[in-house]
């Protein structure tokens, strides 16, 4: 029997949990990493979380916790673990056993795209699912342009995600200086591969030459594509803007989620960011279009995600089912958002700077302060 296990790609995990092949994952990192940051998907997983350590100080007892009546997937951090742990199953007479190739790390950078709008229309508008993360960035094709909105660094995807499509990336919208995770657009704005477009209160220091947007623009996305009116909308930062494409669909950035709203702490100055988010919320969110359809930069949990499983919404069905829109008085908004607000982690400082091109890391230094699930809602709900 052999004992070289095969491995899977990101993408062959998420085509298997989307699909829902029947398989127990295993993953062996440690505790304290398993807590923080795991594997999650459209529908519940079985999974278990067994140290590769226990493998190598107790193996017998540790491969007696393994299921044997399904195939096994392992993750581990970098992939060494994992094939590690895969070959001490196989040669224990486990008959399916994988491993992720590249480790978790790839399954947090991995991006699915969901197509938002009807084949009929004259452009092509793209959901950008980033299942580790449960971030959402977006991309509009049209004219052989692409722009992206909130784009995150895997640079690869969206290149020959272009190409796919007969498009090269020709301009960068950025809702906001992000704290959760590091963005894209900067590295396509050095590289003067395409313009970056952000409000400048977001970027007030950056050393970068960006275009700055203003509250009410207009402009045309790709060649001749659809119109994007541009609003300011402060509040979960002091640039934060809301993009209306084509009157239909409301890219909302962290301002708005499907079921929750942005915290504004993340500056360090909810005090006053706060009043500024309850203008935004409960009065500018009221004056859009009640038939547009909100798409946000992050989901909390995938239950929020549609049949075709994008993450959209009606504005005027969040009007009624979020409960940010069911805070009447000001007062009952301030200490609704207070009472939900948690720590944020340290690292998000460090993200924000080098978002706005205020610091450089390395490609490893990056690959820690990306990694992670998002936590920028200003409630928390259960992901089960």
């Amino acid at each position: 029997m052999s004992t070289t296990p095969d491995s899977f790609t990101a993408d062959k995990l998420f085509s298997d949990l989307s699909g829902k092949v029947d398989f127990h994952l295993l993953d062996v990192r440690n505790e304290d990493d398993f807590d923080c940051f795991r594997v999650e998907g459209p529908f519940p997983i079985q999974m278990s979380n067994i140290p590769y350590f226990d493998f190598m100080e107790e193996q017998d007892t540790s491969v007696s916790k393994v299921p044997k009546n399904m195939p096994i997937k392992i993750v581990c951090a970098k992939e060494g673990s994992a094939q590690y742990v895969a070959e001490i199953l196989a040669s224990q007479g486990f008959s399916d056993v994988s491993f992720l190739s590249g480790g978790i790390k790839l399954w947090g950078e991995l991006l699915t795209p969901v197509r938002v709008n009807s084949k009929n229309d004259k452009y092509d508008l793209y959901q950008f699912i980033r299942p580790g993360k449960g971030c959402l960035s977006y991309g509009v094709i049209y004219g052989g342009e692409m722009a992206i909105i909130d784009p995150s660094r895997n640079l690869h995807f969206y290149r020959n995600f272009a190409e796919t499509h007969g498009a090269v990336i020709a301009e960068v919208i950025e809702t906001h200086s992000h704290a959760d995770h590091l963005s894209g657009g900067l590295e396509l704005c050095f590289s003067q591969e395409t313009e970056m477009m952000a409000h400048e209160n977001d970027f007030p220091d950056s050393p970068f030459n960006y275009r700055r947007l203003e509250d009410g623009e207009t402009k045309t996305l790709c060649k001749d594509g659809p119109e994007m009116t541009l609003f300011h909308t402060p509040g979960h930062t002091e640039g934060s803007i809301t993009c209306l494409i084509d009157g239909r669909y409301l890219i909302t950035g962290d301002t708005l989620f499907i079921i929750s709203a942005g915290r504004p702490d993340l500056g360090g100055k909810a005090e006053k960011w706060v009043y500024d988010l309850y203008e935004t919320l409960l009065d500018k969110y009221t004056q859009y279009p009640g038939d547009a359809e909100v798409l946000p930069a992050h989901y909390v949990t995938w239950k929020e995600a549609d049949e075709s499983g994008k993450f959209a919404a009606p504005l005027k069905r969040l009007w009624n089912e979020n409960p940010i829109f069911s805070l009447s008085s000001e007062n009952e908004f301030v200490q609704f958002i207070i009472d939900n607000m948690r720590e944020s982690p340290e690292v998000y400082i460090d993200i924000k700077k080098v978002n706005r091109g205020l610091v450089q890391v390395t490609e490893q230094e990056a690959d820690i302060m990306d990694l992670g699930k998002n936590e920028c809602a200003a409630s928390h709900y259960d992901s089960d």
